[in-house]
This record gives structure tokens, sequence and C-alpha cells, in this order.
């Protein structure tokens, strides 16, 4: 459905924060009264095109509001996942509440707890490391169970980004261009292997897909939500796949600041707290995450726009110098 004037026409509402403004009113409606004024914001840390906004929510029964953040348009797997785990113990947001549509359009949205303080990136303790690894895990071990049947991840195109790092690097001026050269003529070479051995792992996971610092916070002690601890936020880039994916992923954000580690290392964190949860542990883990940090190394010079600082760099040219020959 679309939302109509009342002279019969479309609205002409351009940004996803007009839409907010436009359907505000329909959405505290949606809500039977229990949403409180709404407070739309845009943070730096955004990078899709939902609104967000803060408001308080009063639930039957309760004398005292509770503060929270509304998001929509949502994805429908985020929305899917978002209040299919809120029902759940996995690390994510609760929800206060949610829809498929609103003011007459069909766009998902959420209603859910807002936590307090900012995200953990802000925080450059070890805990930081130890509590985004747990909550991963966590979330393979609730996400699993929920998923939906027959939904796969498109295959990324290797052969055609390893091509336009290599012609990245030929057509710009970076530091030991003639070793990175070198290094992505080799991981040509052993690119047949590789994606052997990559394409054929086991779908064992439903990976958040955005795990790092900026997309966590923590809910307090005694909170009316839930437990205390970690909280992953973001689910729009949830996917079907393996369990590696979100552990290298954690891993090569900080390849360019490894003393931001603390000498951890994510992928046997994230692997031992599986162990602790009962979840499935390849016994050839330590090879798939290998072959990933190789295919995500390689790539690395035809995103120059976005990773090309220098120390990112330098390790990325690294790893595929040391782990790329055991697979020519």
């Amino acid at each position: 459905m679309k939302m109509m004037t009342e002279d019969g026409t479309s609205p002409q509402i351009s940004a996803p924060h007009e839409l907010a403004h436009a359907l505000a009113p329909a959405l505290r409606d949606a809500c039977e009264g229990q949403l409180g004024p709404i407070r739309w914001f845009k943070a730096d840390w955004q990078r899709g095109g939902a609104a967000t906004g803060y408001s308080t929510f009063t639930f039957d029964g309760e004398a005292d509001p509770r503060e929270v953040v509304i998001k929509f348009p949502v994805g429908p797997r985020e929305h899917r996942f978002t209040t299919v785990l809120a029902q759940t113990k996995a690390p994510t947001p609760r929800i206060a509440a949610e829809g498929t549509e609103i003011g007459g359009y069909d766009l998902a949205w959420l209603v859910m707890e807002r936590l307090p303080g900012d995200p953990l990136a802000t925080d450059r303790h070890k805990d930081v490391i130890l509590e985004l690894t747990d909550a991963a895990a966590r979330f393979h071990q609730h996400a699993t169970p929920v998923a939906p049947t027959g939904v796969a991840r498109p295959v990324a195109d290797w052969e055609s980004l390893l091509e336009q790092a290599r012609q990245a690097v030929r057509d710009n001026p970076i530091s030991e261009a003639q070793r990175w050269s070198k290094a992505l003529k080799q991981t040509a070479k052993a690119l047949p292997n590789i994606l052997r051995l990559w394409l054929n792992r086991p779908m064992n996971a439903w990976c958040h897909g955005d795990v790092h610092a900026g997309n966590a916070m923590r809910r307090d002690e005694n909170s009316p939500w839930g437990p205390a601890g970690c909280i992953l936020l973001d689910l729009a880039e949830t996917h079907p796949g393996h369990w590696i994916e979100d552990a290298v992923y954690l891993e090569r954000i900080y390849w360019g600041h490894p003393e931001s580690l603390h000498d951890l290392k994510p992928v046997k964190l994230i692997a031992h707290a599986r162990r602790e949860n009962g979840l499935e542990l390849d016994a050839d883990y330590a090879d798939l995450a290998d072959i990933r940090r190789v295919l995500m190394a390689a790539c690395v010079p035809a995103f120059l726009h976005r990773e090309g600082s220098p120390r990112y760099l330098a390790a990325a040219l690294e790893k595929i110098e040391t782990i790329t020959p055991r697979f020519v």
C-alpha cells in the first residue's frame, strides 16, 4: 500500500527523516498511546537509510516509562532476526513494539530498548574484545535455530575482485607496489584451490555480518530489559555462512592497529566461546580462517578509498605473503 494525501496523491517525501516526521503520528497510533514524543536524530555511525529516534515507552503495569530507540524502515531480514532473537537469550536488543506496515506504507519498523552510554568503540580496554567475541558466539548459538530455510547469500565474485585489486596496484602509487604485484599474482595462481576449499565450507551459522566495537553497547545491571552484558546492534548484515566469517571480520578491523587487540586473537576466542556454549567447532577452522584472511587481504587494493591507510595495506600484504604459499 501507499499512503495518500487528502487530494488522493502520493506525498513527496525524499528522505527517511522526512518520512519519519510525516509518519510519527501513525507510529504513535500503532503503539496504542504507549510511545512518547519522538526526537529524531542522525548519528555519525549510521550508514544505512533508516531513520532513528529516541522516545519512551510505557509498558502495561509499569508506572515508569522506559527509554527506547525507534528505527524504520528496516529490511525484512533485520526485522525478522531482531524481533525473533528478542524473545531468546541472544545478546541483541529487546523489543517494545514492532510492525511491518505504518501509515499505509509497507515499511517494517522497530521500537527497541535504548542502551545507556556510548558504543564500545570508545573503550580501548582488552575486555571489549573479550565481550565482543563472547557475544558473537552467543549470537550464533541463538540465531541459527531460528533461521529461515532456503536462504543463501550471493557468492562474491572473488576472481573479479582480485583483478580489480591488481589493476588498482598498477594504477595507484601505493607503497610496496612491486611486492603487491608479486603477491597478488601468486594469489591468482592459488585462487582455484582457495575457492574450492572456501566454497565447500560448512554453512553452519547465521553470521551477524558486522561485528565490531561500534556496533555493540553494554546493558547495565538491574536493567528491566534483561541480563547485563554486551549487546550486538544492527542486524542488517545478518547472513547464512560459517562462523569464521564473523571472527575474521572482527580481526581484520585491527590489522592496521594490532596493539588495540592487546595480544588477543578473535578467531581463537570465538572458537573457545563456541566450545563453551556447546556449538560445533570444525577441526579445520584454522585453515578456513587463513583462507578467509587471504581473500579479504587480497581485495584490499580494490577498496583504496576506504581501506587505503598505509598500516592497513602493509598488514594485508604481510597476510598474503605469509599465507598464500600454503595454497599454491
